[in-house]
């Protein structure tokens, strides 16, 4: 089963951004509660740095999903600028622009932009300790902003919708990775048997080359492994139920300079 750690930015005595009384703390608790539920109904364990109005440091939150082992970190925050209604839109901010985080960002923001947010793209923000201390593929997400009024009035009067986006970004990149959960075809008795696609980046007789493909890979958050077939030592991508999200994880890592086909066999070592 996937396993996703939701953080509700701000807490307790930190209140984040705050105008006219709106604070963000309770802004990102309500839609940080609100994504968790859907995900849980879609199969996915949710673990929260936090249910209630209480205060943990960065660090800590990064301690909390690192000791829970996720397969992604998503934090919430409502943005703020120096003057009341001088910026609009939702952006992700990522560690770097490489790797699974930076399509999970991706497919959060195009989500959202089906809601009516405008899309300020994904940014490297490799000083915030969320997503430097993180040991997942982490992204935190500036729903909007808390001191414009058109984000407000998005914020609240599509409120469901915009849990809604957000979840279906988390999935379908969850899916699209190959994380555990995914959808299974029927096998040929009738019983649930997957039949998978993984994207192979390489294939060696030296053990020591394919190791270095798979940490460099897996430095850059692909949820890479290792197998051994046939007198070679494969290196692969993902595990995926349908052949269009392997097709999107090949597009990815050729863009990231890999060499890269797509199989549907392999013994796992």
């Amino acid at each position: 089963m996937a396993k996703v750690v939701l953080d509700a930015g701000h807490g307790g005595v930190e209140p984040g951004a705050v105008h006219e009384g709106r604070q963000e703390k309770d802004d990102t608790l309500r839609l940080t509660l609100a994504v968790g539920e859907i995900l849980e109904d879609n199969g996915v364990e949710v673990v929260y740095t936090r249910t209630e109005d209480v205060y943990d440091t960065p660090l800590q939150k990064a301690q909390i999903a690192n000791a829970e082992g996720g397969d992604f970190f998503v934090s919430f925050h409502r943005n703020s600028s120096p003057e009341a209604n001088q910026y609009s839109g939702v952006e992700s901010l990522v560690y770097d622009l490489s790797g699974e985080k930076v399509a999970l960002a991706e497919a959060i923001n195009e989500e959202l932009a089906e809601v009516g947010f405008r899309d300020l793209g994904v940014k490297e923000r490799p000083d915030l300790i969320v997503l430097k201390r993180t040991q997942m593929p982490a992204v935190l997400v500036e729903v909007g902003f808390l001191n414009t009024d058109a984000d407000n009035q998005l914020f609240d009067g599509q409120f469901a919708a915009i849990a809604e986006a957000i979840a279906g970004g988390i999935l379908s990149t969850l899916e699209s990775g190959g994380y555990p959960g995914g959808d299974y075809d029927s096998g040929a008795n009738g019983g649930s048997t997957p039949k998978l696609y993984r994207v192979q980046t390489g294939a060696y007789r030296n053990r020591s080359y394919a190791e270095d493909l798979l940490y460099r890979l897996q430095q850059q958050n692909y949820p890479a492994f290792l197998l051994y077939d046939d007198g070679l030592y494969k290196v692969q991508v993902g595990a995926f139920a349908q052949l269009d999200n392997a097709v999107k994880m090949e597009a990815a890592l050729r863009r990231a300079g890999y060499s890269t086909f797509i199989t549907t066999e392999a013994k796992i070592e």
